[in-house]
């Protein structure tokens, strides 16, 4: 019976499975949201559009009608919507096509939300703020500097409009278990680390690079404590706390690999080339989180970017023998 796990008891009591959906399952959080939630014993309803695959259900969240009848068949219990363009280069090039599924797929969703009950979380970024006073806490005024910090702000307050029981929840950059190291802007660094050609890489904007575990746990916790506590509500900030420039982090990956990083050159100058204006230091406070007991210990950048990159490395073999 679909939400429903057999108790191993003598009397094979059904025992009901709480559900979660999560929109954008294919990409790199989406698939960390799934993960978390499945090994928590959560039923896990994934949707993939570009990238859809076996047991995830193909949905075009810009299509009312299929979104509105996804809700209904499966009745979740929590809606995780991780999905988004979040290229902000992107989103300055094609703005039409991301503010439909950063903004208006949002506001269809989160009215959905509302209409079944379900508890919806929606990931937000810390591209909401300009950078120039940071930490930031979730009263502080937004004021994006580019499209895409823009249409995630449009979206949290669509979000929050139409569903006033969801959560908003702001992340800075993430990285993680990547299909392909251009997937992150963290993991991509890898490229420029391998090589021993002479390049440059950005030492003015301060990051705090996040892994999607930690960003998955969160939203487990988030949406356990919200079927007890309806306070749960609101925006919320999560992040890693180590800061650290583009630079800082391909210096910290050619460490954990043993490889040289003579070659990097710090470019202590703003870039021009990039379509999209980025804010020097975005820095989220995270208090409210911590408060509730609802954080987890962010873990340390060395060993997760490690875990992220190892499998890219040439002989993967080394690191078959930690475990085997």
């Amino acid at each position: 019976m679909p939400g429903f796990q057999i108790s191993g008891s003598e009397e094979e009591v059904l025992v009901p499975t709480q559900r979660v959906l999560v929109t954008g399952a294919t990409g790199l959080l989406g698939r960390a949201v799934c993960r978390e939630f499945q090994s928590s014993g959560w039923s896990v309803i994934g949707t993939g559009f570009r990238r859809a695959r076996p047991r995830l259900l193909r949905c075009d969240l810009t299509d009312e009608d299929a979104v509105r009848g996804l809700l209904q068949e499966y009745t979740p219990d929590v809606i995780v919507h991780c999905a988004a363009e979040r290229r902000p280069d992107v989103v300055e090039r094609h703005t039409e096509a991301a503010v439909n599924l950063n903004v208006h797929a949002t506001s269809m969703l989160a009215k959905e939300a509302a209409a079944c009950g379900a508890f919806l979380i929606y990931i937000s970024s810390d591209y909401v703020f300009d950078g120039r006073n940071p930490p930031y806490g979730e009263d502080d005024s937004p004021n994006p500097l580019n499209v895409y910090g823009r249409s995630k702000l449009e979206g949290e307050r669509e979000t929050l409009r139409h569903c006033p029981g969801a959560v908003v929840l702001r992340v800075p950059v993430l990285f993680g278990e990547v299909e392909s190291v251009m997937e992150s802007a963290v993991t991509s660094l890898w490229t420029k680390v391998e090589t021993t050609e002479s390049c440059t890489l950005d030492h003015c904007q301060q990051r705090f690079p996040t892994d999607t575990r930690d960003v998955a746990t969160v939203c487990r916790q988030l949406s356990e404590r919200a079927r007890e506590d309806p306070s749960i509500r609101g925006v919320f900030h999560f992040s890693a706390k180590e800061q650290m420039t583009k630079y800082e982090m391909a210096v910290s990956i050619a460490q954990a690999f043993n490889l040289p990083s003579h070659h990097l050159i710090p470019l202590t100058e703003q870039p021009a080339a990039a379509a999209a204006l980025r804010p020097m230091n975005s820095q989220l406070n995270c208090s409210r989180l911590e408060l509730l007991g609802l954080s987890v210990t962010p873990r340390p950048f060395t060993s997760a970017i490690t875990d992220a990159l190892w499998p890219f490395t040439p002989d993967k073999r080394w690191r078959q023998t930690v475990f085997h």
